[in-house]
């Protein structure tokens, strides 16, 4: 690139109004973005459970006595029996990782908005809509002609 070669000798910003390339852009070619795939995994934090802790609370959570109760419940519990496995969110977060957690009441699914359209059979049918010629039906596979 030429703004390379010539910012050498008088500097980024005059090679750059020199040449007349925006120097964001001039800083952004020299300085290429690593691939997609490069881009390092995020480090287990220090604090996080090991495997074994997090069996551990599994355990709890599955056994026979906890199984109709909150983390939260299972958590009080193991309080006033002097177990501290976790905090109540991270259960809920070791749940959620293995699918077993969800949504208390079913979501409602709207159907998608199908527009209007409309159908003439012959030349001039279809006018302002307020004519007594002009049919609407939704557009889609599934409609039927009227």
């Amino acid at each position: 690139m030429a703004a390379t070669q010539l910012s050498n000798s008088v500097g980024c910003a005059a090679a750059c109004r020199a040449l007349d390339v925006p120097r964001a852009s001039f800083y952004r070619a020299r300085a290429p973005r690593p691939a997609s795939g490069a881009i390092a995994p995020r480090p287990k934090p220090a604090r996080a459970l090991s495997d074994t802790e997090r069996h551990s609370a599994l355990v709890h959570l599955h056994s026979e006595r906890f199984l109709d109760q909150a983390p939260h419940q299972v958590h009080a519990a193991l309080l006033d029996e002097g177990i501290y496995l976790c905090s109540p969110r991270t259960m809920y977060r070791l749940l959620e990782e293995h699918g077993e957690v969800r949504e208390r009441r079913d979501q409602l699914r709207h159907p998608a908005y199908q527009k209007p359209e409309l159908l003439a059979t012959r030349p001039n049918q279809v006018g302002a809509g307020t004519s007594p010629n002009s049919v609407v039906r939704p557009s889609g596979p599934t409609s039927t002609s009227t």
